[in-house]
């Protein structure tokens, strides 16, 4: 399958708890860092979630 690159550009400081356990999930743990995951509905879904804190690093 494809896969996405993901970066957290903001701090998940004074975030809902909800939204840091979806940005521990897609594996973001501090900023600037990226990931790589499989490009499928959920990871799209989970992205959507956290859109103000991360990017789509092409």
């Amino acid at each position: 399958m494809a896969t996405i690159k993901i970066k957290q550009v903001k701090s998940r400081i004074k975030c809902p708890a909800v939204q840091k356990r979806t940005l521990d999930s897609l594996g973001l743990r501090k900023m600037n860092q990226v990931v790589e995951k499989e490009d499928s509905p959920s990871i799209r879904g989970m992205i959507a979630k956290v859109s103000h804190l991360v990017m789509i690093v092409d």
